[in-house]
């Protein structure tokens, strides 16, 4: 049976992670997106991020309904008709809104939208504006009675669909939808119950927006497909006919309950009631597949990445469907067996399993003819046509008469459809480029439609270069597309290209060509060679050199500053040289640009600045000297610079170098003074404003000292600097300025800047003024301007400046007896700006009082309200008893406690009056006048009328300890007999009466009152002395609170009861007669007063008398639900559960169900409780009621009423009771819960209780839950009952997690062999998964070793490798354990258990793994394993590790084994020696030596060198055999140890290896040495050989001389004449080259020599100055007279010997080396 072409599984479970199944469905939980679930709980809401692994959050927020947006972090809350929007990241609410009606259906629409479906109306809210939700339709009169369940809007905003179901007739539902055009403003009803809009991409068109919706009309049972365009303008829209839906005959009353569209592959998912899922290709409207996923609804769905999720109602399982990719095509072909069906489907999505169909109707349209059929299906087939074969097979297609050619026609759709691969995109370019179109080929890259190749470039680069460029940047052809970049001139670009890439190439060689050819391009590519990423590419010196060499000052410039851009230390001399060019080339203003910007600060400044100074760059050799001399020689020409740069420059000098220089500007005359001034203003506080002074001073630069002054003056801090700039500005006349400084500095000292201006007597005395105001020298100024007649200027002083200090100023001027006319004007003159308390204060002391009455009426009559005024004035009135009394009585400004004390002394009455007047600020005082001199009747008068109770306490309250005064009792006797008499203010009275109270005087409070509320007076109606009148006697008196509640009617009845119950005073009685004397109408009117005053009443009995029975009798009198209420409310608390439901029903209150139900349950009183649950269910509908009442069936065991109740209409949490019934072991109860809410998990525990084993098998099918599977297979288990248990065990090996449980189990009660025979049943299941191979692998290695090979063999690919492996290890299964180590690729422990396990060994598969191994210490290990237990294989692995082993540690290794082990591995040795490592070349060379062959040894020597060669030499140096003396002998020559072959080749009499030795040394030395040794043995042949062989390094006299004194003369003449041939030769060569050039052709020979260097010579550029070691050298750049001196840039010297490259002057002096 084919694979179904879905894949669906439960991605998580809501009621796992803790949400309620009650708040899983529709309105409570929402899915808007893949990345949030959002459920709404009774008491916060849980928001699960499926983004970040399912990550649960709980919030507690209550509300009705909340949705999350589905791109951004935005919920959604609603609550009523309030809906707010809240951000989760920023944590701050967005808006809210607050609707008209309460909303029927709300979504997200997208990102930016919610829709609001109200009874009448559909609303649109953007949430990114401040708008309030628009009505975008109305709702039609079709949908007034469907439920809202779905809501669309197209992608474009113009279309939207609402879906509703209502119930219909014969037990089905209907659907109705309503699809409104926004455009036009009108809609269409549709008879159908879910639809969705999506977009579809259409070869030939632009995409189609289509509606897909399913059609059932009313009363009929056929359900269709509808797929249809909506929205199209031009053009016949796309329309599908009719596809009937396959409903399955049990599913007729089914119905749609979601369609959601997939994108990725344009399938629509279909989900109905039932939990049937259906898939439809909207392209073609045919149904793809049919299955039933389960039985519970899916009631949301969303659709993401090509998957589509879906949560079922109350159990909360996340569905997550996926297209099965590689099984769609077989399914259709096998199951649906529409071959087109299947090829359009694979096309479209390019699906694997339809390549055989695209071949055969390939062929059979490209028999008929049909080009652009045939072309269309390979574009449609994927990549499976798309071959060079097709593309051939169009190419020999004849075209027809007036059409393209079919190969053009194919590519033609391809390019229509898609993108064309690198193949076709050749064979494309080819005629198109022929033709001469290349802008078809241009308009095909841009819009990405060739697929881009080097060949490709290849055929358009002879084109258009820009072309080939991209092509060859897109298919990183790195080396042609530099190339382009060359031939188009765009060489900046070069060097970033390559760097991004990666791409290495030789520059020197292109930057050498460039230079002379387009030095503006070589520069461009210096900059970039220089400025790449990862360090600069070529050499910077030497290239600068190049650029020198041709004179190009700026190009070497612009590319030092490019290359010295980073600042490098390194660079310092470089840096030193681009400015020395610059400033010695003629163009200083570049040098000077080039320091403006500070980019180079390595440079050898003292040198630079020299330069500077030279060229008469002032400034710049200023920034440049660290010496003050120096420094002190340039600013000679001060004048010439400007004065920023030199008050700027002093902030590079220490303070003694600035001051040296200040006063070096200042003694060359008044030309510096002002930028010295401008210096000392911006560094004064470095320099220190003293110093800066005496230099000023020092220089008589009056002036400057001012104008330095006056910039800081305003900002220091230094007194100093505030007195001399006062000094220098009186010195200069600038009196404004020394006044403004002595009014507003607050430095300087004053006593300094005083004295200083007194003996200076400026004719105008402000300054002193000023600084005499500040600082309180007040005396002296009026003494000095006293004694110096400046009169007017006191009078200015205290009208103007401080008139504040006049009485100072008329004091002195009383002290220097000054006339009092003068005094009086001044005062007039100052007014009320003069403070007249310090005024009345010193004329006092002068007893001068009575001399400021007319100032002081003055300041009256201008309507003054100070109390100093007033008090001095008051006091010159009592003392001239100018009518007192009047004053006191009506002044309303003094201050009673000025004159009250000074009356006391005159006339205590009027001290009276005034403390009165005070308000109660002078009350003690006033107690005390009144106590001393016996005024009681006026203090008690004045007691009663101020009402105040502190002041009652201070005359009435007396210490415990002290008897009874005769002023307390006065002052009583006055207050009880006159003053509160006379009074008619009941709050006077009220007062008084607390007052008596706080005194604790009871006796005379309730004579008093009782006289006053109880015979008749005015107040005896008054409410508050009624109640003082019963709180009083509750005090001090309680016998009498009853007769006083008989008698008197008008008091606060309930504050009066609740004072009565206080703990204080327990008067329980009287609050109850209280509260049931005004509960009778006579006193209380009310009828809810009346039925308060009776629950009161019982609230006395039950809460504080607690006389229950009492209560009960008196709520019977009453018969009012509320006192029934409350009398049940108080039997509860004192656990009367029995009594409290008797009066709750009598109450008819179910308030207290909570506590009620909790009671009940605890006294077990079941079938009480019973009536009182139906009563409350009567008005409330709540959960616990009736989750209570199915409890109590339940334990009474009324399984009959019980099952009537569930079924019919309730509010229980079913689910809540059903487990606690079953946590209490009611199984039955239970059963019948679970049973009506299809709780099928929990149904089948019950059924496993009461050992309903196949009934609980039938629950855990219903049920699908692995829980429940594993809890019922383990009840199987334990009861035996092994087929039941094996049908479980099935369902829960399916899941990985439980495996290891099921395992477990069964092995704890020991049923292998069931074990066993489960798994090899799981093996044949449809989604057995890797676990189930596993764990049946492991058990097979435990119970049935037998079969572990063959089942690791079978199942390698679906097992864990590393699971089985460990079980193989455990049970010595050590072969298979090697065969999944190497098939798993882990050779390294498959090497392992071979090297450990002798039984596991195999010489193949050792060597297959071994050679794949990652640790490279396996290698090596079993290197040592071969050699000791398998030796006469070990060159063969080492052939298998030559490439991969470190052989100069096997070597190493080798050597520790044994002399052996080097044996065994010389032909290992031999083949790698190719290598030339040190241990192998020695380890072979001791070898050779132990086997005694020279010759293998010679040839080893020669070929591979890498070993200590002189250790060697030494050791064969006393070799037995002389062929390896002669060895020893040729190794010392090899290493140049020249002595020590020669001796050795003298004493084996190897002359000639000797004379060869002498001539390979070239020194002369040696071989004069050997010269004489063979004319001391007398070997003529061999003295002439040496001379014949060695003859470029004989000096001619030595020769002569041994020649002569041995007489060799034959022997010596060969080579005399030999040398005089080459001395004539050379000395003709030198006279030619040193003879002078003609100027032409010295000019051709430097061209000719940049031709043939190409500019640079080994590497590095040869500039010189003159000639290079004294001989002929490149000659200086003509036409340049300021050429640099460049003799600082490194030059490369030749070797010895060495002959110089072609066109190059010879580098010693013009001589040839000798010879």
């Amino acid at each position: 049976m084919a694979s179904p072409p879905v894949v669906f599984n439960e991605a998580i479970n809501l009621q796992q992670m803790g949400i309620p199944e009650t708040s899983i469905k529709l309105g409570l939980t929402s899915m808007s997106s893949a990345k949030w679930i959002v459920a709404v709980e009774p008491s916060q809401l849980t928001l699960v991020d499926l983004a970040n692994g399912a990550q649960v959050t709980r919030r507690p927020m209550k509300a009705e309904a909340a949705i999350m947006n589905p791109e951004v972090n935005v919920l959604a809350l609603r609550s009523a008709t309030t809906i707010q929007l809240f951000n989760l990241d920023t944590k701050q609410k967005v808006k809210s809104h607050q609707l008209a009606a309460v909303p029927r259906f709300w979504k997200w629409v997208n990102s930016k939208t919610i829709v609001i479906v109200t009874d009448t109306n559909v609303m649109h809210w953007d949430y990114e504006t401040q708008d309030a939700p628009a009505v975008v339709f109305d709702r039609h009169a079709n949908l007034a009675s469907s439920q809202i369940i779905n809501y669309q809007v197209s992608a474009d905003g113009n279309w939207c669909l609402i879906g509703g179901i209502a119930p219909g007739e014969a037990g089905k539902v209907n659907g109705n939808m309503q699809l409104y055009s926004v455009e036009k403003k009108v809609s269409q009803v549709l008879q159908g119950h879910a639809g969705a809009f999506t977009t579809i991409k259409i070869a030939g068109r632009e995409d189609a927006q289509l509606l897909v919706f399913h059609d059932r009309k009313h009363g009929q049972a056929e359900n269709k497909i509808f797929i249809m365009e909506v929205g199209r303008k031009e053009g016949a829209p796309m329309r599908l006919p009719p596809a009937p839906m396959p409903v399955p005959a049990e599913a007729a009353n089914d119905f749609p309950v979601s369609l959601t569209h997939d994108t990725q592959s344009d399938v629509a998912f279909l989900l109905s009631k039932m939990g049937f899922l259906y898939m439809i290709d909207v392209h073609t409207g045919k149904f793809l597949y049919r299955a039933r996923i389960g039985n519970e609804t899916v009631f949301t769905t969303c659709s993401a990445g090509g998957t589509v999720y879906g949560i079922t109602v109350r159990t909360g399982k996340v569905l997550r469907f996926q297209l099965n990719s590689q099984a769609v095509v077989p399914f259709i072909v096998n199951t649906l067996r529409d071959s087109q069906f299947a090829i359009s489907i694979a096309g479209r999505l390019n699906l694997p399993g339809a390549e055989n169909l695209y071949t055969q109707e390939f062929e059979r349209i490209i028999s008929t003819g049909d080009v652009v059929a045939a072309a269309k299906l390979v574009a449609s087939g994927g990549n499976s046509l798309r071959t060079p074969a097709t593309i051939q097979r169009f190419q020999q297609i004849p075209a027809e008469p007036g059409k393209p050619q079919p190969v053009f026609q194919y590519f033609s759709t391809l390019l229509e459809s898609g993108k064309l691969n690198e193949y076709e995109s050749i064979e494309l370019a080819k005629p198109v480029l022929q033709q001469g179109r290349p802008q078809l080929m241009e308009r095909w890259l841009k819009d990405d439609k060739l697929t881009c190749s080097e060949q490709l470039g290849d055929l358009i680069m002879p084109v258009d270069a820009g072309m080939a460029l991209s092509v060859y940047l897109r298919c990183e052809c790195h080396a042609k597309a530099i190339q382009c970049f060359v031939q188009r001139g765009e060489y900046d670009k070069i060097v970033p290209y390559s760097s991004s890439v990666g791409y290495k190439m030789d520059y020197s060689a292109m930057l050498n060509q460039l230079l002379f050819s387009n030095p503006a391009g070589a520069l461009d590519l210096a900059k970039g060679l220089v400025s790449a990423e990862g360090g600069p590419l070529i050499d910077i010196r030497a290239t600068a050199e190049a650029f020198l060499s041709s004179n190009r000052i700026q190009e070497t410039t612009a590319f030092l500053l490019e290359a010295l851009k980073d600042n490098d230390p390194n660079h310092g001399y470089l840096q030193t040289k681009v400015l020395e060019i610059n400033l010695a080339g003629g163009f200083p203003q570049v040098a000077d640009a080039i320091m403006q910007q500070g980019l180079l600060t390595h440079y050898d400044r003292p040198h630079i600045g020299k330069m500077c100074e030279k060229a008469a760059m002032w400034q710049r050799a200023a920034e440049h000297y660290t010496d003050i001399n120096d420094i002190k020689r340039v600013f000679k020409n001060s004048h010439q610079m400007s004065p920023e740069f030199v008050v700027s420059f002093f902030s590079k000098l220490n303070k003694e170098q600035s001051l040296m220089l200040l006063k070096d500007m200042l003694s060359r005359g008044p030309a510096n003074v002002q930028v010295c001034v401008e210096v000392a203003k911006k560094y004064h506080e470095e320099l220190g404003g003293k110093d800066l002074i005496e230099i000023f001073e020092s220089h008589k630069a009056t002036e400057g000292l001012y104008y330095f002054l006056g910039a800081i003056v305003n900002f220091s801090e230094d007194p100093i600097v505030h007195f001399k700039y006062i000094q220098s500005s009186c010195m200069l006349g600038q009196f404004k300025e020394a006044e403004r400084v002595c009014r507003d500095s607050t430095i300087y000292d004053p006593e300094q800047v005083k004295n200083y201006l007194k003996d200076a007597r400026l004719p105008d005395p402000r300054p002193l003024i000023h600084v005499c105001d500040r600082y309180d020298f007040v005396d002296e100024l009026t003494e000095y301007l006293y004694q110096n007649s400046l009169l007017q200027y006191i009078e200015v002083y205290v009208t103007k400046v401080s008139p504040g200090k006049t009485p100072q100023v008329v004091g002195k001027l009383f002290d220097l007896g000054s006339n009092e006319d003068f005094v009086k004007r001044i005062l007039m003159a100052v007014g009320s700006a003069c403070p007249v308390d310090e005024m009345v204060e010193i004329a006092e002391t002068r007893n001068r009082l009575r001399m400021l009455q007319q100032w002081l009426e003055a300041r009256v009559a201008t309507g003054s309200t100070e109390p100093g005024t007033h008090n001095a004035l008051g006091k010159i009135y009592i003392t001239l008893n100018k009518d007192p009394k009047a004053f006191l009585l009506n002044n309303m400004f003094y201050d009673p406690k000025v004159l009250g004390p000074y009356c006391e002394s005159l006339d205590p009455s009027l001290a009276f009056v005034a403390y009165k007047k005070g308000a109660g600020e002078c009350d003690d005082d006033l107690i005390k006048v009144a106590h001393a001199h016996g005024l009681y009747r006026d203090l008690a008068k004045y007691l009663v009328e101020r009402q105040d109770l502190d002041l009652w306490a201070k005359v009435l309250n007396k210490d415990e300890d002290t008897a009874e005064s005769s002023e307390r009792r006065q002052l009583i006797d006055q207050v009880v007999e006159w003053a509160l008499p006379e009074s008619n203010s009941a709050d006077e009275v009220s007062c008084t009466v607390k007052a008596f109270m706080a005194a604790d005087l009871p006796g005379e409070l309730i004579s008093l009152l009782e006289r006053i509320v109880l015979q008749g007076s005015d107040f005896s109606d008054n409410r508050n002395l009624q109640n003082l009148l019963i709180l009083t006697a509750i005090r001090a008196d309680p016998a009498r609170v009853a007769g006083y509640i008989d008698e008197i009617d008008n008091f606060d009845a309930k504050d009066i009861a609740l004072i009565c119950v206080s703990e204080s005073h327990m008067l329980y009685e009287e609050a109850f007669a209280i509260y049931t004397k005004f509960s009778k109408p006579e006193f209380t009117a009310d009828k809810e007063d009346q039925l308060e005053m009776q629950v009161l009443a019982i609230g006395v009995l039950v809460d504080y008398l607690k006389e229950l029975d009492r209560a009960k009798t008196y709520a019977q009198q009453c018969d009012e639900k509320a006192v029934w209420s409350k009398l049940g409310k108080a039997q509860l608390e004192e656990n009367m559960p029995a009594d409290a439901i008797e009066s709750f029903i009598n109450a008819k209150d179910p308030s207290e169900y909570v506590t009620v139900c909790a009671k009940a349950n605890e006294a077990e009183i079941w079938t009480d409780l019973i009536p009182y649950l139906k009563m409350a269910r009567q008005t409330i509908q709540e959960n616990m009621l009736d989750t209570e009442i199915i409890y109590c069936y339940a334990k009474v065991n009324d399984l009959t009423e019980l099952e009537i109740f569930v079924n019919g209409p309730n509010v229980a949490n079913i689910q809540s009771i059903g487990d606690r019934c079953f946590s209490e072991g009611l199984y039955q109860a239970a059963k019948i819960l679970f049973i009506n809410i299809n709780n099928n998990s929990k149904l089948a525990l019950c059924h496993i209780h009461l050992e309903e084993y196949r009934e609980a098998v039938a629950a855990a099918t219903k049920a699908n839950n692995v829980s429940t599977w594993k809890q019922v297979c383990f009840a199987c288990l334990r009861a035996t009952e092994f087929r039941l248990a094996g049908i479980c065990g099935l369902e829960v090996i399916k899941y990985p997690d439980h495996l290891d449980e099921v395992v477990t189990y069964y092995s704890d009660l020991g049923h292998f062999d069931h074990l066993v025979s489960l798994f090899e049943q799981g093996l044949g299941l449809e989604d057995a998964h890797i676990g189930i191979f596993t764990e049946l692998g492991v058990l097979y290695t435990k119970h049935v070793p037998e079969k572990v090979m063959e089942h690791c063999k079978v199942f390698f690919s679906k097992i864990n490798v590393s699971k089985v492996v460990k079980a193989c290890e455990r049970a010595r299964l050590f072969q298979p354990a090697v065969y999944l180590y190497m098939t798993d690729k882990q050779h390294d422990n498959a090497v392992k258990v071979m090297m450990e396990r002798a039984p596991a060994y195999n010489h193949d598969l050792f060597l297959d793994a071994v050679n794949k191994v990652r640790n490279q210490e396996i290698i090596y290990k079993s290197i040592g394993f071969y050699i000791t237990t398998h030796p006469t294989k070990f060159t063969r692995l080492m052939e298998v590790l030559e490439e991969t082993a470190d052989h100069s540690r096997v070597v190493n290794q080798l050597r520790r084994t044994g002399d052996f082990a080097l044996q065994l591995a010389q032909p290992y040795l031999k083949n790698v020696q190719k290598n030339n490592l040190s241990p192998v070349n020695e380890a072979l060379n001791e070898l050779y030596i132990e086997d005694e062959d020279y010759e293998a040894l010679r040839k080893s020597i020669d070929d591979y060198k890498n070993f200590n060669m002189i250790e060697l030499a030494s050791k064969l140096s006393t070799h037995e055999l002389l062929e390896f003396r002669r060895i020893s002998a040729y190794v010392y020559r090899c290493n140049k140890k020249w002595k020590l072959s020669i001796e050795l080749s003298k004493k084996d009499r190897m002359y000639k290896d000797a004379i060869d030795t002498a001539n390979e040394s070239e020194d002369a030395d040696i071989i004069e040495t050997l010269l004489r040794f063979f004319c001391e043995t007398s070997e003529k042949e061999c003295f002439c050989a040496t001379l014949y062989t060695c003859f470029s390094h004989i000096s001619p006299d030595v020769a002569l001389e041994l020649g002569w004194l041995n007489g060799y003369h034959n022997f010596v003449m060969p080579y005399f004449i030999q040398n005089m041939r080459q001395t004539h030769l050379r000395i003709k060569a030198l006279e030619e080259r040193t003879a002078p050039p003609k100027e032409e052709d010295n000019q051709d020979a430097v061209a000719g020599t940049y031709a043939t260097l190409g500019g640079l010579g080994n590497g590095m550029l040869m500039l010189e100055n003159g000639g290079m070691g004294g001989g002929m050298g490149m000659p200086a750049p003509t036409g340049y007279a300021g050429a640099p001196d460049m003799s600082g840039f490194g030059v490369s010297q030749m070797p010895q010997g060495q002959m110089p490259m072609p066109g190059m002057p010879p580098m010693n002096g013009g001589m040839m080396p000798s010879m």
